[in-house]
């Protein structure tokens, strides 16, 4: 049976971004999820519909950042549906965030009362391909977007998009508690991209080390990556694509 692959991306990116990396997967059925149609930190039968698998579909799944903690809770919670896990420089299981803001809470609708007034009166409109120059020069060793900007003003100039990625993060804080009292050993072959150049350099030695901890609980092989920052899928497509091809 062919596997196939479903892509989920990070905090605040797009499908659009890792258009790259399904190039260079010819031949592969590769389905990249739209957190602006369907929350990556969401459920796998949610996910599962978003990605439109059949019922029987051999799985293979890429998790970016906080994408791989969806990515963890679908292997571990469901073994029998995947096949094979590729985490690329995945959030960790202790970033936990702040209880007070998790969603529910007093705090985090205090929050997301703000960010739909913002919406409403157009500061995303405004700032929003701001923050994508500000995400994109922080993130990626090579500076290199891959989004036109006509697609910068759509997704990240939306009214909600505030709103989404807020809920993303504190949705994130939630699931990391909740894979840390799940987190074992994987059946699915599970190898993890670590991302320790440009910015991440400044946090690296940390970083790597927390990514060991969770690779020996999880039983998967690591793969550092000194040439990129957190963006792998820009940085290093091609490493995101041959740890798919593996």
């Amino acid at each position: 049976m062919t596997t196939i692959w479903v892509v989920l991306p990070g905090l605040a990116e797009t499908p659009e971004e890792f258009g790259r990396v399904v190039e260079l997967l010819p031949g592969l059925d590769v389905r990249v999820i739209d957190p602006w149609c369907t929350p990556v930190t969401a459920g796998a039968d949610e996910l599962r519909r978003a990605a439109g698998l059949p019922a029987d579909a051999e799985i293979g799944l890429v998790g970016h950042s906080i994408g791989g903690l969806a990515v963890l809770r679908w292997a571990l919670t469901r073994p029998a549906e995947v096949s094979r896990v590729v985490l690329v420089d995945t959030s960790l299981t202790s970033e936990t965030g702040w209880r007070w803001l998790y969603p529910g809470t007093r705090g985090n609708r205090a929050v997301r009362t703000v960010l739909r007034w913002l919406g409403r009166i157009g500061v995303p409109r405004v700032l929003g391909p701001v923050v994508r120059r500000l995400i994109v020069r922080t993130g990626s060793a090579t500076n290199r977007d891959l989004l036109s900007k006509a697609t910068v003003r759509e997704r990240y100039g939306d009214a909600r998009s505030w709103l989404l990625f807020w809920d993303e993060l504190a949705n994130s804080w939630a699931l990391a508690a909740e894979v840390g009292t799940l987190a074992t050993g994987l059946t699915a072959s599970t190898t993890l991209l670590v991302a320790t150049g440009g910015s991440s350099r400044f946090t690296a030695r940390r970083w790597l080390a927390g990514q060991r901890r969770l690779a020996d609980v999880l039983e998967g092989a690591v793969e550092v990556l000194p040439d990129s920052a957190h963006l792998v899928h820009l940085d290093r497509p091609d490493a995101i694509a041959a740890a798919v091809k593996a």
